[in-house]
């Protein structure tokens, strides 16, 4: 059967694009962008009736939250970027919920009004409270990072490749990573990857 991954390189599916290359494995990449042509159009709404990319359809499971599609392939392919056992597995989904939940929102409001919106929508308050925000948990992730060089296992997972998709909103102020040396170096060495370089690739930038 065919992994199917629908959405643009420039959303959050480049999060899933990258986890496919990483795994070395064939999928088919629908480009489906934003608007009644793309994700609210009836078709894709047939797949995910929020209307959001990216999905992905594997063997008739479907799947409509980045993350989770990446914990999903992880398991269902094995190898170092899969948890090894019960343990790590409960481990990468607290890191991912962090991710998502102490990271992310801030990290998107900081890129939001400091680079995304127009500059007459930009509110320099919103990206200066969401800056504020994210130096705790920054804090949190670079001393676990010093300690163990990686958030499970002492190696490159899944979990690490979603953390890292949330860290990505930051680099338009990269002064957020200033000073956390281990976690800006994390994230060089986390994009320098091969499978990482060639899935971004695909946004054109």
């Amino acid at each position: 059967m065919t992994l199917t991954i629908y959405g643009v390189p420039k959303s959050r599916a480049i999060r899933t694009l990258w986890m496919a290359k990483e795994l070395g494995i064939e999928y088919v990449h629908i480009e489906t962008g934003f608007g009644p042509d793309g994700c609210r159009g009836a078709e894709f709404l047939a797949i995910n009736p929020n209307g959001h990319i990216p999905a992905m359809v594997d063997d008739g499971v479907v799947l409509v939250e980045s993350l989770a599609m990446n914990l999903y392939l992880a398991r269902k392919h094995g190898g170092p970027l899969a948890p090894a056992g019960i343990g790590e597995e409960g481990q990468m989904l607290s890191w991912g919920f962090w991710s998502a939940s102490e990271v992310e929102p801030h990290a998107t409001q900081a890129m939001y009004h400091t680079s995304f919106y127009p500059p007459a929508d930009r509110k320099p308050e919103i990206a200066a409270d969401a800056l504020e925000k994210v130096k705790a948990p920054l804090v949190v992730l670079e001393a676990h990072l010093a300690e163990h060089g990686f958030l499970v296992g002492g190696r490159f997972t899944v979990a690490d490749l979603n953390l890292l998709t949330c860290l990505f909103y930051l680099r338009f102020t990269p002064h957020a990573l200033a000073g956390h040396p281990v976690t800006k170096a994390y994230y060089d060495a986390g994009f320098a990857r091969p499978a990482a370089k060639a899935a971004f690739a695909l946004r054109g930038e």
